[in-house]
């Protein structure tokens, strides 16, 4: 696991040129590589894949609506401890807040009083009907008045949307500028974490904390907030209203409240448990999905397509179960609410008639009255809808902050030893302890000595330690005891992007974002003329293949650069690294993907590009590393033969029947 992760961490680290582009190793292992375009330029770096690792809350449903009842969302562990945490970040802000509180309760404010206004030109205009049906002398309708009062209710109406969008603007503001430091300080805290942190999630998890999580709180902090400030208002706003009106249609008001609160936990706690339902079958289905379309050629060719088809119809059909059954639960609660809100209706309908025949209230404030009935529960629904949405907010902050409490890699000394010319190249593992966790050491006492200039050759079985050898090298990870050395130089007191840019990285796993051929090359070094971008690709064998595109240089790779050979993807890696121009190279199983043709032509391009400078490449295909200066045959953990080709194969050792079994097809000591 380990491993698979720092190979797939160290391919993006194919040139020396970290700081120049500004991505760091820790955000690519986190699986969203830079380009020089922007994080734009890497498809499907946004939403993870469904069914896969942890997913977002969106992954999740926390924020879908289904006839009014929310899917339930995920819970925080610390709930108190996260929102706290969170508000934090709104203190810089207060201000900011204070007046969006202001503005939200003035638009609210002026917003509850129109039906109250409008009651006044009502009775006015009752009143002046039923003087006119009396008979009444020089009766009629006081248009004046009426007119007066819809030029107040015009302005009401005016001011109350001023300040809502006054309060919405400067809410957005406030929403944006948070996120926009919280992702400034998750960007920061990836470029100091430890490559094992990386090594303990998968990718979509860590993309799912950064993206979608992030995401759910900016859209919280924007619409939530306001919304339960303008809730709030409306709730007691109203309800004072009410109680000005008629405390007697008030308290009538009020007994439909204990109805709608059990009918909404009634359809809350059924549809619910079939809504957890549903979203597990749905990932399960999304992972059934994915799986037969990315093996869909040995789907096809091992026969299974019937077993597979089997298989999605039985959980699309419990999908379809749960669906249904959370959908009509759900359903049921918008008629259920109504036909409770129509008999608060009704009964505030006749006790307002009733008061109104007796003269104790005016027609129009019955007007207002009913309309204000009908606003009275919808902040309660509101409230209670925001309530889920905070939990999954808080949730997904608390994601976050466990990104940011991650312990961070060993900072880099103030002291440090700046870049010095020219670099000789010598490298030293001098009585080197290291293992992945502490219970399990993979090397002890290892001790090395690589010459400038000259090449080592690392080889042995699977889960030997080569390639933990190389991570150790770049301060992927960091040694439990011994040293290594650069020019006599500890590696620890460089800085770790100094460190980095003395190293060329091409790699078995091939890396290349989605944009043009010549931005990809560029990637080794940002400030590279035209014309040395060109050389990189004729030194790497690559300018033949590339000036054959329709478009050359400027062609466009697509998602995986899935519209170019393996080989040709390689040579494009090694262009990348000849343009860095590093005085190490290191080459990881560089040519264990090609064919034998294409292999060729890489191991000319990898011979110009190790061509006097002190390179490491680890192989599989040990015919490819006859030539090298140095062998390095690794065990456990340990060196267990080292020296040249010819020596090793007289001294008719371990490397010797490693190499036999590739063409004798003696048994391999690796196998064992």
């Amino acid at each position: 696991m380990s491993r698979k992760h720092s190979e797939e961490h160290a391919e993006t680290r194919v040139s020396a040129g970290e700081s120049q582009t500004g991505r760091t190793d820790a955000l690519e292992a986190s699986g969203m590589p830079g380009n020089r375009k922007g994080p734009g330029g890497h498809k499907g770096a946004v939403e993870p894949k469904s069914g896969r690792g942890s997913g977002g809350p969106r992954a999740r449903g926390a924020g879908g609506r289904h006839g009014g009842l929310r899917m339930p969302a995920e819970k925080a562990k610390d709930f108190k401890g996260t929102l706290k945490r969170l508000v934090k970040y709104l203190k810089p802000r207060t201000l900011a807040l204070v007046t969006v509180f202001v503005f939200a309760a003035l638009s609210t404010v002026f917003a509850i009083i129109s039906p109250k206004v409008m009651g006044k030109a009502t009775t006015k205009l009752f009143e002046g009907l039923m003087l006119k049906a009396r008979g009444v002398p020089g009766a009629g309708i006081d248009f004046a008045y009426i007119g007066r009062i819809l030029l107040i209710l015009s302005g009401l109406y005016v001011a109350s949307a001023v300040f809502s969008f006054i309060q919405h603007f400067i809410m957005a503001g406030v929403a944006q500028s948070t996120v926009y430091e919280m992702r400034k300080e998750i960007e920061a805290k990836l470029n100091r974490l430890p490559l094992k942190v990386f090594d303990g999630r998968t990718h979509g998890e860590i993309m799912s904390r950064v993206i979608n999580d992030v995401d759910n709180v900016s859209s919280t902090l924007q619409q939530s907030l306001t919304q339960i400030i303008t809730a709030v208002v409306t709730l007691v706003g109203v309800l004072v209203m009410m109680l000005s009106i008629s405390p007697l249609l008030t308290l009538v008001t009020l007994v439909t409240l204990p109805l709608t609160a059990v009918v909404t936990g009634f359809v809350a706690k059924r549809s619910q448990g079939y809504f957890v339902g549903q979203q597990r079958v749905l990932g399960e289905l999304n992972g059934h999905v994915e799986e037969m379309y990315t093996g869909h050629k040995i789907v096809k060719a091992f026969g299974y397509e019937d077993v597979s088809i089997g298989q999605f119809n039985r959980i699309n059909e419990e999908l379809y179960e749960h669906g249904w059954k959370a959908q009509f639960m759900s359903g049921l609660f918008q008629p259920l609410i109504g036909f409770i809100n129509n008999i608060g209706y009704v009964i505030v309908a006749v006790a307002g008639g009733f008061l109104a025949l007796k003269q104790a209230v005016e027609i129009g404030d019955i007007q207002a009255f009913i309309n204000y009935s009908r606003r009275f529960t919808q902040p309660i629904r509101q409230t209670a809808s925001i309530a889920n949405v905070i939990q999954s907010t808080v949730a997904s902050a608390e994601r976050v902050f466990e990104i940011l409490d991650e312990p961070e890699e060993m900072p880099d000394p103030v002291d440090a030893v700046t870049a010095f010319e020219p670099l000789e190249g010598e490298v030293r593992f001098q009585n080197v302890r290291f293992g992945y966790d502490e219970d399990n050491v993979l090397m002890e006492d290892l001790s090395i000595c690589a010459k400038p200039g000259r090449t080592i050759a690392i080889v042995g079985p699977t889960g030997a330690g080569k390639t933990t050898l190389v991570n150790l090298l770049m301060r992927f990870y960091e040694v439990d005891d011994g040293r290594i050395t650069i020019d006599g130089f500890n590696i620890r007191d460089f800085r770790r992007g100094d460190l980095r840019r003395m190293f060329g990285m091409v790699l078995q796993d091939v890396w290349l974002f989605n944009g043009t051929i010549r931005e990809n090359i560029a990637y080794g070094r940002e400030d590279a003329t035209e014309e040395e971008i060109i050389k990189a690709a004729q030194a790497a064998r690559a300018d033949h293949f590339i000036r054959t595109l329709p478009d050359g240089y400027d062609t466009l790779l697509g998602e995986d650069a899935a519209n170019l050979s393996q080989g040709q993807k390689q040579l494009l890696t090694i262009a990348r690294a000849i343009l860095a121009d590093p005085p190490m190279m290191i080459l990881d199983e560089a040519t264990s993907n090609v064919d034998t043709r294409t292999e060729i032509q890489v191991q000319k391009a990898m011979e110009t590009l190790m061509k006097g400078r002190t390179s490491f490449v680890i192989a599989h295909r040990l015919s490819t590393i006859r030539d090298a200066d140095l062998i390095l045959v690794m065990d456990k953990g340990r060196i267990v033969e080292q020296g040249t080709h010819s020596g090793l194969l007289a001294q008719d050792g371990f490397y010797a029947e490693l190499y036999y079994s590739q063409f004798t097809g003696r048994n391999s000591v690796a196998a064992g």
